[in-house]
């Protein structure tokens, strides 16, 4: 589900990761699978469509020894969601792990950039509520233009996504100056290639990767043998 945003997020993982050696980095199953259904049409037509795919692909990574399950696709949490407590191993939140980053970079509040199926499906702003965070969103035609900036992403087209970005990002900031927390995976690359100032914005792949490594971190009992030898040297 966005191949493009899935490579950036082990890119940010390979660099985020204390490791000194190969050994040292966690063991990563990945399982790019573009034949999910368009998250934002079904959750639009109010229809299930990629409900169980999502499933059969998270439990085929828990099969091949996955202990903690990464889906770097913010859309997507609106199924995820649902199967909570149905898996057998845990799914990160992205929607979590990216506004408790907002909350402590921007205390003051965030612009939330997303998918028109994000944000229809409320997964951010029901989260900033039990959170207690300011979380602003986007009113049309800019919240059309995001989403489309980041479908620009996904057609190979960087550029162009960027500069649509660019303009919506722009047009948040004349209203509240606050960042953006570009919470649809694509938006980062959109937003990077822009030139736009990193210090305003809240990305959800970097949030994600943080939440991996923490969790990664944490002395626990794992599923996975393997998982715990490459990963035993850097955790504190």
């Amino acid at each position: 589900m966005g191949p493009a945003a899935t490579a950036e997020f082990l890119r940010l993982l390979s660099l985020a990761v204390p490791a000194r050696t190969d050994q040292e980095h966690p063991r990563v199953l990945l399982l790019s699978e573009p034949g999910i259904p368009e998250r934002t049409g079904a959750i639009l037509a109010g229809t299930d469509e990629p409900l169980q795919p999502i499933r059969t692909a998270l439990e085929q990574l828990a099969s091949w020894g996955a202990d903690l399950l990464v889906v770097p696709c913010n859309t997507a949490h609106a199924f995820i969601e649902r199967l909570q407590g149905e898996l057998p191993v845990p799914v990160l939140n992205i929607a979590d792990a990216t506004l408790r980053a907002a909350m402590r970079t921007s205390p003051a509040g965030g612009w939330l950039a997303a998918t028109t199926g994000t944000v229809h499906s409320g997964i951010y702003q029901r989260r900033a509520a039990e959170l207690g965070y300011r979380l602003l969103v986007p009113e049309e035609p800019l919240r059309s233009e995001i989403h489309r900036a980041g479908v620009l992403v996904k057609a190979n087209r960087p550029a162009e996504g960027a500069a649509v970005l660019s303009t919506a990002v722009r047009g948040l900031w004349q209203r509240h100056d606050l960042p953006v927390l570009t919470a649809c995976t694509e938006l980062p690359l959109a937003y990077q290639a822009a030139g736009l100032p990193a210090e305003r914005e809240i990305s959800s792949l970097a949030a994600l990767v943080a939440a991996c490594v923490t969790e990664l971190r944490t002395p626990r009992e794992r599923h996975t043998p393997q998982a715990v030898i490459s990963t035993a040297g850097w955790r504190s």
